[in-house]
């Protein structure tokens, strides 16, 4: 597949992924938040492996790998989805789906202090810019300083945690095929989530007893496509491209949440959100290392023709 086939294929994921946060908006109000996540993510993962499986693609994993494995499923999947489930039934679609946008931004920060990667200048100035955004989107929907909402707390925790599963990630990908580490950690991440689920929710089981076929298509499209398509293809396009080059099309993200979020939930988006996007975007491009390289690029080519 030629680059241009994968940008087309990349923002085509961008547009599930942002209608997804609609999805799940709807999805959490009409069943137990963690219970409906749990079922959700195993049913995407089953369809990883599934597909894994025709495409003889599966094989055996090492003890290692497995914890490898673990750990990455309980910050990707645990951790990210249950404050991801949690945080969406308390804020609005809109407020979700930009904070979701500093992703880029805070798995830069734990790349630094994980990783070793270098904090420049441009990449410090895209952490602030990310951050100012959150906090205009934050303070258009509180009025207040102080009057942030425990739902943008909780979605921000799960972006948190997903930017420090991929240290984990990074680390097993050496041995570990990307696609084949995402079924895995969806099918054990699933399983742990329903465990909480059984202790937070114990009548969760109750409300997935739900009879709207709408409701299950929802559900089923959330996961087949956002969740299972959506992640085996990201992935494969950051090995073909890189993850710089394929961060630049999570920009795209919470655009395409908000307009959903407006056209399906008819939530108003206000200047000041319109506002804290825009840093987001600023954040990202400077925080992710593109300026950096990009400016690398222009001085290598300026010092060779001198």
């Amino acid at each position: 597949m030629n680059k241009y086939k994968i940008y087309g294929v990349l923002v085509f994921v961008m547009l599930l992924w942002g209608v997804n946060v609609v999805a799940l908006k709807l999805l959490v109000g009409a069943f137990a938040p963690v219970t409906m996540t749990a079922f959700r993510i195993l049913f995407a993962g089953i369809a990883v492996l599934v597909f894994l499986k025709v495409t003889k693609s599966l094989r055996k994993i090492t003890l290692k790998e497995l914890l490898f494995i673990t750990m990455v499923g309980f910050f990707n999947v645990v951790c990210h989805h249950f404050f991801l489930s949690t945080g969406l039934k308390e804020t609005s679609a809109s407020n979700g789906a930009l904070i979701l946008g500093l992703s880029p931004i805070l798995t830069t920060i734990c790349a630094v202090f994980f990783l070793g990667t270098r904090l420049t200048f441009f990449r410090f100035i895209g952490v602030v810019s990310g951050f100012s955004g959150v906090a205009f989107i934050v303070l258009a929907g509180s009025g207040a300083v102080t009057g942030g909402t425990k739902g943008d707390l909780f979605v921000f925790l799960s972006i948190l945690t997903q930017a420090i599963s991929y240290v984990f990630i990074r680390r097993a990908s050496t041995t570990l095929d990307a696609r084949l580490m995402t079924g895995w950690m969806l099918v054990t991440g699933s399983a742990f989530l329903l465990g909480i689920s059984f202790i937070l929710e114990p009548n969760g089981l109750q409300t997935m007893a739900q009879t709207r076929v709408d409701l299950w298509l929802l559900f089923l499209g959330s996961a087949l496509l956002a969740t299972a398509f959506g992640h085996m293809v990201y992935n494969q396009a950051v090995q073909h491209i890189g993850p710089a080059e394929s961060s630049i099309f999570v920009n795209l993200n919470p655009f395409f949440a908000l307009v959903s979020s407006a056209i399906f939930l008819k939530e108003e988006i206000q200047a000041a959100q319109l506002f804290g996007f825009l840093f987001i975007v600023a954040g990202v491009l400077l925080g992710s290392g593109l300026i950096d390289k990009w400016f690398n690029q222009k001085k290598n080519t300026i010092n060779s023709h001198v």
